[in-house]
């Protein structure tokens, strides 16, 4: 008995230090190299074209480097100094610009926006009251998703106006919906009081003081720049194709700015460093920390990668999304959109911040990179391996999609026809919130057009529903339409994905 557990003990403390070795891989020296080649493991898993990645410690850019190609097929390298678009990492750059205003004592956090702004109206009477400053910048002012305003090209004086047809997808603070559209809002209130507008406003304000002379305020001004990326998608498994380009207007305040690895470095110095340009900040100290401080509860789902790194609690900043990761607090979030993302990672009591650029679509290479830099830079070890854990978790949630569909479609009731004739559901079609559509009929094939030149390709899936596919160059995907008849048995409206179109009157 007493030899039993003795070898038992003696297994047991192997298997304890094995485990102690395994949790707690120390780095020796700069990590440069081994992240270096962790990237580049990476991209070839993710099958990303192109990247390029800052990283900053202790006040220095510490690792800069870029990677691959600008476009599939072409020579041209991704550099440190290609344009790629900064999307909804953005958001924090507008809410350094608000904070100037409230420095100067010209706007404060507390202001309601309908005072300040009062082309600002909502559905509520309540909130339209109510939603101050801050509102803006939280994501909790009670609005759902409506980015299919900015997405085919609403001028933004009419999406602003459009807000008021949005009901109410959940009371006021009292929950979560991330959405674009309030930061849109931000930047004509910027407008407003400055006397500036948005683009001018943060290139005089922000970029020119940091020393980012090569970041734009969007795509078109960036134009004078020679390298810019090429967006692309993955399709299926294997194929990288590149899509044309569909620059998102009015939305530069919520993810317009295009910036590069040179420039983007200097952004996380600044941000990191309590906004200090050679050693003056340019935020008081109590509108640095409103930054950081918490407004809201965000969804604890909202990114997958939640379910790896368990964080305790998740929060919204003012332009930042936050987390608990190892003991300490990260400030992060990402930037989408079509076929290009960005990821800017801050851990502030660390002096550690981390940005990536790539151009392929929703590569959660990014979010394997950024955790990756803090484990090295930060916490000073190698135990996790993010890329092939976050690769495998989003291959799953791929095919949980995959067979949700797969199990819709074989709900498809075949042999049936239409109602009517092909060409009767051809017309012109609006919506309230969202605007004109047109159905169009050539040879018994129906195309169905929205603004922006968004095109799909309407095919017969059963009775009256319809199977949309869009123009590959601009979105891949599956969307289902069905067609409402009135008593007289004539068309009258559209249900795509939720939103419903009217037949106009000829």
């Amino acid at each position: 008995m007493r030899k039993f557990l003795f070898v038992f003990t003696l297994l047991a403390l192997v298997c304890l230090q094995l485990t102690a070795q395994k949790k707690s891989i120390k780095m020796n020296g700069d990590p440069s190299a081994g992240f270096d080649k962790y990237i580049q493991q990476s991209m070839a898993l993710w099958k990303t074209p192109g990247l390029s990645i800052a990283v900053v410690k202790d006040g220095k850019v510490v690792f800069k480097k870029a990677y691959g190609v600008t476009e599939v097929g072409k020579p041209q390298p991704f550099t440190t100094s290609t344009l790629s678009i900064c999307a909804s990492t953005t958001k924090a750059m507008t809410a350094v610009c608000m904070g100037m205003l409230v420095d100067e004592g010209k706007i404060k956090w507390t202001d309601k926006v309908s005072e300040i702004y009062p082309a600002f109206k909502l559905y509520d009477n309540y909130a339209n009251a109510e939603v101050t400053i801050r509102d803006l910048f939280s994501h909790n002012a009670g609005l759902g998703n409506a980015d299919w305003l900015w997405v085919t090209g609403t001028p933004v004086d009419t999406i602003i106006n459009k807000m008021r047809l949005m009901k109410p997808a959940y009371s006021m603070r009292s929950s979560f919906i991330y959405q674009n559209l309030m930061y849109v809002v931000a930047g004509e209130v910027i407008h407003k009081v400055s006397g500036k507008t948005y683009d001018d406003f943060i290139r005089e304000r922000l970029f020119t003081p940091i020393g980012m002379t090569h970041t734009y305020p969007n795509y078109s001004l960036s134009l004078q720049e020679p390298s810019h990326i090429q967006p692309h998608y993955l399709v299926g498994d294997s194929v990288v194709r590149p899509i044309v380009f569909e620059e998102p207007k009015g939305i530069d305040a919520a993810g317009g700015v295009w910036s590069s690895a040179d420039d983007i470095g200097k952004w996380l110095v600044f941000i990191l460093d309590s906004t200090k340009l050679n050693g003056k900040a340019l935020l008081k100290p109590d509108t640095y920390a409103a930054l950081f401080a918490p407004t809201s509860f965000s969804d604890n789902d909202f990114y997958p990668t939640a379910r790896l790194t368990k964080p305790h609690w998740t929060t919204y900043g003012l332009g930042w999304f936050q987390e608990d990761y190892q003991g300490k607090m990260v400030n992060f979030h990402t930037g989408s959109l079509d076929g290009a993302v960005a990821i800017c990672g801050l851990i502030n009591d660390a002096h550690f911040g981390v940005y990536l650029f790539s151009n392929m679509d929703h590569t959660e290479i990014r979010h394997a990179l950024m955790y990756k830099a803090m484990d090295y830079w930060v916490f000073n070890n190698d135990k996790n391996d993010w890329s092939p854990d976050f690769y495998n978790l989003y291959k799953g949630l791929h095919a949980d999609a995959k067979k949700a569909e797969s199990e819709f479609e074989a709900k498809r009731v075949l042999g049936t026809v239409p109602s009517l004739a092909i060409k009767a559901y051809a017309g012109k079609y609006s919506n309230e919130l969202y605007g004109d559509a047109e159905i169009v009929n050539n040879r018994d094939s129906l195309l169905l057009k929205f603004a922006n030149n968004i095109n799909m390709h309407l095919t017969h899936w059963h009775y009256n529903t319809f199977l949309c596919q869009p123009d590959p160059q601009w979105w891949f995907g599956k969307s289902w339409m069905t067609f409402t008849l009135n008593d007289a048995g004539e068309v009258s409206a559209f249900n795509m994905d939720g939103m419903v179109y009217t037949k106009q009157k000829k």
